[in-house]
């Protein structure tokens, strides 16, 4: 949810639709309601409702529609144009959904989006943007909130909707156990899952740190963009493998729903090692999505 022009669309369409950014400029307003199925880790199907963000839209939601719109909500995203020049009729409509939610569905989390941050000087976003967040934390006790910074420009959204879906796939602690054992049979640096589709990234394990938080979010952006360019192409991307000087990564199928990517740094460790690891755990992690 959120105001009318604040990007709620173009944000679904880059990440459900395979849109790319330049593309969304040619996306209608939202019409009320719009409701997409959207099949996640093959065997998941997340019901997304784009509400659209015009006044009379907004105040029909809390009069007629309240116990229809808020009813069973698993997550709330509500999405705030930065520039926003109506910053407290923004926040007034915020507050209403929250009194929705907490009527209906006391136990959904909620994500507060601070979007459109690329139109902000780089040096004064962060600034910004921790202002937002405090003033919305206070607005939405006793209920707590997690916020981000997005743009539709970089890797901040992938940031942001992979942390969502994570909350939402119900054994993914499993999978990141499992994740964790196969990083350190490896002898990996690195492991990292990402959904197959929207190349969100689900789950990593680590044996090393690394200074970049938002590595794993800039490698979706950029496979998924390579993605869509193969699929123009009329191929079908399925691995690859990159040498740098110091490591190499491996981006290969590992279920019917995911790739996984494998950091490795010992120089000892043939590439073949690297994929037979992979293709050994292939009918493993099938089994833990479980029946398609």
């Amino acid at each position: 949810m959120g105001k009318s022009g604040s990007g709620k669309t173009s944000m679904r369409s880059i990440i459900f639709s395979n849109y790319i950014a330049r593309d969304t400029r040619r996306l209608g307003a939202t019409i009320d309601v719009e409701h997409s199925n959207v099949k996640f880790l093959g065997n998941l199907v997340l019901n997304l409702w784009d509400c659209g963000g015009q006044e009379a839209f907004m105040e029909n939601y809390f009069a007629s529609q309240r116990d229809r719109i808020f009813k069973n909500v698993e997550v709330l995203i509500y999405v705030f144009d930065v520039e926003s020049r109506d910053w407290e009729k923004d926040l007034h409509y915020y507050q209403s959904c929250l009194d929705a939610i907490l009527a209906n569905s006391e136990e959904a989390r909620i994500f507060c989006l601070i979007h459109k941050m690329d139109l902000v000087p780089e040096q004064q976003r962060d600034e910004i943007y921790q202002q937002r967040l405090a003033e919305l934390r206070t607005r939405s006790e006793p209920l707590h909130i997690e916020g981000y910074s997005t743009s539709i420009w970089d890797e901040t959204l992938y940031a942001a909707w992979s942390q969502i879906v994570h909350c939402l796939i119900p054994n993914i602690r499993t999978l990141e156990s499992h994740l964790d054992n196969f990083c350190r049979i490896c002898d990996a640096d690195e492991v990292v899952l990402f959904e197959r589709t929207t190349f969100l990234v689900i789950a990593f394990a680590a044996t090393i740190q690394h200074p970049d938080l938002h590595r794993f979010e800039k490698i979706s952006n950029i496979i998924k963009q390579f993605n869509l360019g193969c699929s123009r192409s009329q191929t079908r991307f399925k691995s690859m493998e990159i040498r740098g000087s110091s490591s190499t990564a491996f981006i290969d199928v590992l279920t019917n729903n995911t790739y996984a990517m494998i950091i490795m740094s010992d120089p000892q460790i043939q590439s073949a090692a690297t994929l037979l690891n992979i293709a050994a755990a292939k009918k493993h992690f099938e089994k833990l999505e479980g029946p398609q």
